[in-house]
């Protein structure tokens, strides 16, 4: 490894050269206290910034063992320390001059969640934080002077303040880690007491705009009713009271823009820790929680759908139903049957975005139309049934079909923003009205082993050079957080709702990749474990396949990855 020095020497020896000079600079230098690693040097001022990396091993780093040696204690101190170098890279950013992205340094902006990234990686109590730089020049000249500012300057100071425990506010970090134990409490006590959620009294669950995740600041703040209230007694921050919703079927009613759909997307969400300060820190969802809804027109290959949907016209199988273009209740159907083979115990529903013909069938439309000549059994008529038979719960919003109310154990309303208990009202409401049909026969869970097809025509070969041809790897290319493409195929992720960063949706296109490359001709469950034992065994940024680990990568749920693989 080459010192720091060596690359002062080497910058000014390539000072007014052409720009392509500065990928003689890719490789590792030694700066005493960390290594930093020129991974990708981009090829035009105009083009996207560079990669680097810096390293600071664990004796100089000097945190704690307890700090990064469970999981979630190690995740939310990278994430701690994401945001602190990136906030000491933002005063730096751009001071360094010169044409098109000269001068930038910055990481990944991340969002309100706790996630695990390839940004920050902390192993065996070294740390590793990626992030950009773009390199300076006048127009397509080196300007070798501004980027020693950046390297020499600007960086050493975001390693001292961002990375070391020394330099760690006091207290700070402990409250960082103090939150992610109560958090992690919180989800074990759910198992225990079983319930399917829980929001801490005190929450703030409404958002600032709708482009904009951080908290509503005139909210209502939760208050749990007195009959679904739960004490906590948390290890940091001691008792915690909130709603505790049990497990079984839930409803949750109430009035247009009263708070109905916001208590769901926070549940929605809850599957992931936040910040302190979120507004959310406490509202902890059962992991495996899957929203359902219905998507027209997306892609199903091969999925059992059979719970709900049978006798076609057609006679085509719905055990094994594929089509390019489904419809409300047929995504629907094939989005809940998915989700239980990617192992969700909770099912979070929300009758705006439901199929109404997947949903319920009332009395008159009974009459008129057979049940024999209805290949669709509605969800009413097996949601008892999946809670009782197979333990899957349900949280269900509601706004104007009263007849879930016959199944539900608990009924939630929302009256502006407050929420209250009104389970006996419901009930009382039901007494001498005729219930409808609540069961139907045939109930079985929906049948998974289904082999996944990956195949896609792939890149152009590479020119011949002497020992034959070879076969370029297929691109990857993000949109947002809504798609991406892996070679010649798209994949629309927009209804995948609880994906929450865009990073998720950049990892699951190398996922696919991988999978492309590595495990074609397996079943969907099998690739989905086989990509998680990589990234266990050899972190998140082996997906790519590479030697170089790119920034931005942020690793999504079990679920989402089924999800993704689904509409593959």
């Amino acid at each position: 490894m080459k010192s720091s020095e060596e690359l002062r020497s080497s910058l000014r020896a390539i000072d007014h050269r052409s720009y392509p000079a500065y990928k003689s600079l890719a490789g590792s230098w030694s700066f005493g206290r960390y290594t930093l690693h020129i991974e990708h040097v981009q090829g035009d001022p105009f083009a996207a910034p560079s990669q680097l990396s810096v390293t600071v091993d664990r004796q100089t780093a000097g945190f704690p063992a307890g700090c990064w040696e469970a999981d979630w204690n190690r995740t939310a101190l990278e994430d701690y320390l994401l945001r602190r170098f990136g906030r000491q890279a933002g005063r730096f950013s751009h001071q360094a001059k010169g044409s098109g992205k000269s001068g930038v340094l910055a990481v990944t902006a991340p969002g309100q969640e706790v996630l695990e990234r390839t940004d920050c990686e902390v192993r065996g109590g070294a740390v590793t934080l990626r992030f950009e730089v773009g390199f300076p020049a006048n127009g397509r000249t080196i300007n070798a002077r501004e980027l020693e500012k950046i390297l020499f300057d600007f960086i050493p100071v975001c390693v001292e303040q961002g990375l070391l425990y020394a330099t760690t506010p006091r207290g700070e970090l402990a409250k960082v880690i103090d939150l992610a134990e109560d958090q992690q409490f919180i989800r074990k006590e759910l198992e225990r007491l079983e319930l399917a959620a829980f929001v801490a009294d005190g929450s703030v669950l409404p958002r600032e705009s709708g482009v904009s995740d951080r908290p509503m600041g005139d909210a209502v703040p939760f208050s749990s009713p007195e009959s679904t209230a739960v004490t906590l007694e948390l290890p940091h921050r001691g008792a915690v009271r909130g709603m505790g919703i049990r497990r079984g079927i839930t409803l949750i009613a109430g009035g247009g823009y009263h708070g109905k759909s916001t208590l769901l997307k926070a549940l929605e969400r809850g599957v992931y820790n936040h910040i302190a300060g979120d507004g959310r820190e406490y509202v902890i969802t059962d992991s495996t929680a899957v929203k359902i809804r219905a998507e027209d027109g997306r892609k199903v290959t091969g999925t059992d759908i059979s719970l709900f949907i049978n006798h076609l016209p057609s006679s085509r199988d719905t055990t094994r139903f594929s089509t390019l273009d489904a419809s409300g209740s047929t995504s629907q159907a094939a989005n809940i049957a998915e989700a239980l083979e990617a192992g969700s115990q909770l099912l979070l529903m929300d009758e705006d975005t439901s199929a109404t013909n997947f949903m319920v069938r009332d009395e008159l439309m009974q009459a008129v139309i057979a049940r024999e000549q209805e290949p669709i059994t509605p969800f009413l008529e097996r949601a008892l049934d999946l809670w009782q038979k197979a333990g899957i719960s349900l949280i269900l919003v509601v706004g104007s079909c009263g007849a879930y109310f016959h199944i539900a154990g608990r009924v939630l309303q929302m009256d502006a923003y407050h929420a209250k208990d009104i389970t006996t009202q419901a009930k009382t409401a039901l007494e001498g009205r005729p219930a409808p049909v609540l069961s139907a026969p045939g109930f079985h869970l929906p049948a998974g082993g289904r082999v996944i097809d990956l195949s896609g025509s792939s890149q152009a070969r590479k020119n011949y050079r002497g020992d034959g041809y070879r076969q370029e790897r297929l691109k990857v290319k993000r949109f947002g957080k809504t798609a991406f493409s892996v070679g010649d195929r798209e994949l629309d992720l927009r209804y995948v709702e609880q994906l929450a960063d865009a990073g998720q949706t950049q990892c699951l296109a190398y996922m696919v990749r991988y999978a492309r490359e590595n495990l074609a001709g397996r079943r969907v469950e099998e690739v989905v474990a086989a990509l998680m034992k990589v990234v266990e065994e050899k972190g998140l940024g082996a997906v790519c396949g590479s030697g170089i680990v790119p920034a931005g990568l942020t690793r999504p749920r079990l679920q989402e990855i089924f999800a993704c693989f689904d509409r593959y």
